[in-house]
């Protein structure tokens, strides 16, 4: 199975951030939205990186309360990992295990079309195997 086929079902919408923002502006975006990561906007509105509650977190562990004043630039992960719609979901989980992220944001040449969550590929998973339970029972019954 594709990316693509995740992210026609859960959507494509993509909340992002500027990288001049502020930390509790970030955590704000996250809590509002009731998800676990953004993707940071340059200047010019290109994606650059994810940031992630981890990521939060571990700014406030170092800086205290004060975390929440730096800004998101400070604070991002640098390494912006990405993947195609056309990846196929075995290698996405690979390919987030071996760079330790949960969220990987889904570009087309400069476009981001979307973004996968290890939570989403999960999910797909579990559909796809209970629909070859399901086939299997079916088979076996008939």
């Amino acid at each position: 199975m594709h990316v693509e086929t995740i992210l026609k079902s859960k959507g494509r919408d993509v909340v992002t951030i500027a990288e001049s923002a502020d930390l509790a502006a970030a955590a704000q975006a996250l809590d509002a939205n009731g998800i676990g990561a953004l993707v940071v906007n340059d200047a010019h509105g290109r994606p650059v990186a994810v940031l992630s509650e981890r990521d939060i977190v571990r700014e406030l562990a170092l800086h205290g309360v004060a975390a929440l004043t730096r800004p998101v630039s400070q604070t991002m992960t640098p390494a912006f990992v990405t993947a195609a719609p056309d990846a196929e979901l075995n290698d996405l989980m690979v390919l987030m295990t071996d760079r330790r992220v949960r969220h990987v944001p889904i570009m087309d040449g400069g476009e981001m079309l979307g973004i996968v969550s290890i939570g989403d590929i999960v999910k797909s998973k579990i559909a796809d195997m209970e629909a070859e339970t399901a086939a299997l029972q079916a088979y076996i019954v008939s």
